[in-house]
């Protein structure tokens, strides 16, 4: 059941652009989409996190950057995707197995061992080849491409944040609900803050909109959500990680057949690369420390 619903949910966040760009081609800006889909969730789920407000009251502090990271994690990744290219957002945000490497290292004092480092070479590798290859230095990056990669980092530090969470002085783990709850309410609150810098207004109050809005928001983004919280809290980190990875091919897959999307040569060495980066490290969260002489 949990592989089941994990990869269910992989699916939804790889086809996620499609509705963010068919609300955009429709005239809905891109803030107010994301900030819709994610308060009525945000909304749904509250009265279930303050009844387990018992485990978060006195950890207000923790709560607050977990909604900071996840929700700009969340907001620039829908960003990036509504404004840029799927294929070529999806591949620098996945890019936070790396992120996570360095992350966990600085953060958590967690060793770098030979196997991480191989990962991290590969991932800095492919990384280079989706930005360019050669020519990766003749121009500075773009704004959606600092978006996808900002929105990988992000992730990545919301995940060292929930894991430090865990040290038996931190007061154990915080609910799957409240953490998504403060999530989504992060989203929501900085695509508001997206909106009032690009000066995009709520659109014409049609019904068809609302209703495609909040339809969205329950039934894509919500169970979306849940159904990677509750794969990821019940498999082994590396075997997740693995089947989280369904999500940057069926996105890629997806954005190529449905979407018009090209290809390159470029662009498939690079997630060729980040792909056997990820699986890396995905193996050296399984592996008995005892196995893994640090690099």
């Amino acid at each position: 059941m949990p592989i089941a619903v994990l990869l269910a949910g992989s699916v939804l966040w790889g086809l996620f652009w499609w509705p963010l760009k068919a609300l955009a081609g429709a005239g809905v800006a891109g803030s107010f989409v994301q900030l819709v889909a994610y308060a009525l969730p945000a909304l749904v789920l509250a009265p279930w996190a303050w009844a387990s407000r018992a485990a978060w009251q006195n950890r207000l502090g923790l709560l607050a950057l977990i909604a900071l990271l996840g929700g700009w994690a969340n907001a620039s990744f829908a960003s990036a995707l509504t404004h840029g290219n799927v294929v070529r957002v999806m591949l620098l945000f996945y890019l936070a197995p790396v992120w996570t490497i360095l992350a966990a290292r600085m953060v958590l004092a967690e060793p770098i061992t030979q196997l991480r480092l191989a990962s991290l070479a590969l991932a800095m590798a492919g990384l280079a080849f989706t930005l360019g290859g050669p020519q990766l230095f003749a121009a500075p990056l773009g704004a959606i491409d600092l978006l996808a990669l900002s929105s990988g980092l992000a992730f990545a530090l919301t995940n060292i944040a929930i894991r430090a969470a865990h040290d038996p002085g931190g007061g154990g783990a915080l609910p799957e609900i409240v953490r998504s709850v403060a999530v989504f309410a992060g989203c929501a609150l900085l695509s508001a803050g997206f909106m009032l810098v690009r000066d995009e207004g709520p659109p014409a109050p049609a019904a068809a909109t609302l209703l495609a809005l909040a339809a969205l928001g329950l039934f894509w983004v919500l169970p979306g959500m849940l159904a990677t919280y509750y794969g990821v809290a019940r498999l082994e980190a590396g075997k997740a990680a693995i089947l989280l990875l369904a999500e940057l091919v069926v996105g890629v897959v997806s954005a190529v057949l449905i979407g018009g999307e090209h290809l390159g040569l470029k662009e498939a060495v690079g997630g060729t690369l980040i792909l056997a980066a990820a699986v890396l490290e995905a193996r050296s969260e399984d592996a008995p420390a005892s196995q893994e002489a640090p690099a």
